[in-house]
């Protein structure tokens, strides 16, 4: 009969990435059968329907927005064994909190603390996309899709300027890089740095699959909801004053204000800042 899952994972890069690795595993363990449907909103980004285009451990189907959320029944999942609903995952409480990979491996079924260390990291996408060697250049992205875990500008150029004066590597930036072109460019873009400083935790994780360095920044969301299982990521958790944990989308601009002000919290010269990128760069040269 086979097993559907609805909305699996998500529209965003870092989402799926991470709940493509909990589906792998949940396969592994034999929670989920082999080459599931996932029933997923149409018109996404070209390389978010490139990502589950190279994921060959499942079918992808369509899922119309009008059936976007639980309060419609999507006639598609009929005949189905076993339907897992995910959609509107994103407002989930349940989502809040944990650990993303925790969350989708139990809704797939797994007991997250059953999984083992490696089967929690992004490796299902080593492979599937071809890749050079890395080493050559220092990559940073600052900007990320919410105002909120951006990093300011005066951050950026903060770290533009150590990076360029102490590493000796070529420091490129994705504030001022073309596009990408697609999933395989922008794959390689990540595995042939030397190592990542990033705001944008889909850079993180796909950091991650390709075992790059990474020094990451958190705003709304704890590091350990993010990057537990990432033994290469160094995080930092700027956690500003006055903001619920886990706040997914902007209320209005006291939240951007806020997030902000937790960059320059430790000190508005940003000093602060230099002995963290002088221990990452340490360990990841």
């Amino acid at each position: 009969m086979g097993t559907a899952i609805l909305n699996g994972f998500g529209r965003t890069l870092g989402d799926s990435v991470i709940g493509l690795q909990a589906l792998c595993a949940a396969q592994a363990l034999g929670a989920i059968g082999a080459v599931p449907v996932l029933f997923r909103l149409p018109g996404l980004s070209p390389v978010i329907q490139q990502l589950y285009g190279v994921a060959d451990f499942a079918r992808v189907d369509v899922l119309p927005w009008a059936e976007a959320t639980p309060e419609r029944d999507f006639a598609g999942a009929a005949g189905f064994g076993r339907v897992i609903d995910m959609r509107d995952f994103a407002f989930d409480p349940a989502f809040r909190g944990v650990a993303m990979i925790d969350y989708f491996l139990g809704r797939l079924g797994v007991v997250p603390g059953d999984v083992p260390g490696g089967m929690r990291r992004n490796a299902w996408l080593r492979g599937r996309v071809g890749v050079p060697d890395g080493g050559g250049y220092v990559l940073v992205c600052p900007k990320t899709a919410s105002a909120m875990r951006s990093m300011p500008d005066a951050v950026h150029e903060h770290v533009m300027r150590w990076l360029g004066r102490w590493t000796g590597c070529a420091v490129l930036t994705q504030a001022v890089l073309p596009q990408a072109g697609g999933l395989a460019a922008l794959c390689a873009l990540v595995a042939g740095a030397r190592c990542i400083v990033s705001a944008d935790t889909a850079m993180v994780h796909l950091a991650d699959a390709f075992d790059v360095p990474c020094l990451a920044f958190f705003t709304t969301h704890r590091p350990e909801w993010r990057v537990r299982d990432y033994p290469r990521c160094r995080a930092v958790d700027l956690a500003p004053a006055g903001l619920p944990a886990a706040l997914e989308f902007v209320r209005g601009p006291e939240d951007v204000a806020a997030c902000e002000a937790a960059w320059f919290a430790r000190g508005a010269d940003l000093g602060w800042l230099d002995a963290v990128l002088d221990d990452f760069w340490k360990d990841a040269r």
